[in-house]
């Protein structure tokens, strides 16, 4: 059976591929008929939740949605649930990027403290639901690095790391990731619910 990620971003779709191998993954661009959802919820499970469901109605098929984002402790969990759009326009890295870069120009090295949260969401055509979270601890440095990943990816660098996500290889990002956590926990919930 299909399992329909609620996502058009090639990054998000290529990664989650990997992350749920043994799966048959689409994304949205099978289904252009369904429109993107908006994301209204102020927590990262209520946004996966609101994608997911939405996606398994127009689809009729098991959906699998997240919701992530960087929150920055000084920030007081900011961009969190509005890292996508951050700099007022959805989904421009760059933007987004150099945008929380100035905010937190002034900033000591060691307060710089932040976090990778996912929420991931599978919804059932049922209207059945479950979620899981996962989360990275790190710090953001000062100027990108690296040309792997995207969004905030060339700013963080996790805990025990000296490089960033963006410089990490594919396969050790998944096997770190806040996405990879949250996703490999869903993969068992995935198989029972879906083949039951």
């Amino acid at each position: 059976m299909k399992i329909v990620l609620a996502t058009r971003n090639a990054g998000k779709i290529a990664e989650l591929r990997r992350i749920l191998a043994g799966f048959d993954i689409v994304g949205l661009e099978e289904f252009p008929s369904i429109a993107d959802v908006v994301e209204t919820g102020v927590t990262f499970e209520e946004n996966a939740l609101l994608k997911a469901h939405a996606v398994a109605q127009g689809s009729g098929l098991p959906a699998v949605a997240d919701d992530s984002g960087l929150c920055v402790d000084v920030l007081g969990g900011m961009p969190g649930v509005f890292s996508a759009r951050w700099s007022g326009k959805h989904g421009d890295d760059v933007a987004n990027l150099e945008l929380l870069l100035a905010q937190v120009s002034d900033v000591p090295a060691d307060k710089l403290t932040a976090r990778f949260t996912c929420v991931a969401a599978l919804a059932l055509p049922s209207g059945e639901s479950r979620v899981v979270e996962g989360v990275l601890p790190g710090h953001l440095v000062r100027s990108p690095r690296g040309s792997n990943g995207f969004g905030y990816d060339p700013i963080f660098v996790p805990e025990g790391e000296r490089r960033t996500t963006a410089e990490l290889p594919p396969e050790e990002k998944d096997a770190i990731s806040h996405r990879g956590l949250a996703f490999r926990g869903l993969a068992p919930i995935v198989k029972q619910l879906v083949r039951s």
